[in-house]
């Protein structure tokens, strides 16, 4: 009887031990997120749209870029800040790395490349031409793993209203409706820290603009992602 105890309490830490390293591997197999480039001029918001991960510019060091590189001069002009650079990546069976496209906006091409998380904090990023000339790097965590959602329909910053709610209607009301919940997170949208937050405007002073353009919000719904997702 006097063993009993101490066999329950190593079950319990064994049990706890277990449980950490089970939760410590499943975040650490988790790419989704902000992820700042290794020479820290941009940051990568990834995250799941229906099956597959992408990933696109979601904060610029120097705002205002151009994917001036591109091949397509139809594309030229597009603003950096929202454009995909992981390209419909797919999960590879039996190991925590998933495979598609990465596009390199410096020489405006696309290569064929493996995202693969290493530990909680990075994430290795490595491309091939035509299965050699293989290069990569390591991007380092900046924001929080995205919780999936199987809805994917509203961006962050969009009107919420609670599902399912009845319309609006033009009867006059005696007593004003309660305010409906807020509407979950869906996959691409993320609150990471701000990578350069605005000093704040001394009393007296104006507070100056923002040069850095707000949040992507859910980047399942950008138009370069949405015409191949949905």
């Amino acid at each position: 009887m006097l063993h009993c105890p101490r066999t329950v309490a190593r079950t319990i830490v064994y049990s706890g031990i277990f449980l950490a390293t089970g939760l410590n591997a499943a975040l650490a197999a988790d790419p989704t997120g902000d992820w700042k480039v290794a020479d820290g001029v941009a940051n990568i918001r990834v995250a799941q749209c229906s099956g597959s991960m992408w990933g696109v510019v979601a904060w610029e060091k120097v705002p205002g870029g151009k994917d001036k590189n591109n091949p397509d001069t139809s594309k030229q002009s597009r603003p950096t800040l929202g454009m995909p650079i992981l390209i419909d990546m797919k999960k590879k069976p039996g190991v925590d790395a998933w495979e598609g496209q990465v596009y390199n906006a410096k020489d405006g091409q696309l290569y064929s490349s493996t995202i693969k998380p290493v530990g909680n904090d990075q994430l290795e990023i490595q491309g091939c031409v035509l299965g050699f000339l293989c290069g990569g790097e390591t991007w380092t965590r900046v924001g929080p793993p995205i919780p999936s959602s199987p809805a994917n329909s509203m961006a962050k910053g969009a009107p919420k209203g609670a599902p399912g709610a009845a319309p609006k209607s033009n009867a006059p009301t005696t007593a004003a409706p309660a305010p409906a919940p807020a509407a979950p997170k869906t996959t691409g949208a993320a609150s990471p820290a701000p990578a350069n937050p605005a000093p704040k405007a001394a009393p007296g002073q104006k507070q100056a603009t923002a040069a850095q353009p707000a949040d992507i919000g859910d980047i399942c719904l950008l138009p370069d992602i949405a015409r191949f997702t949905h």
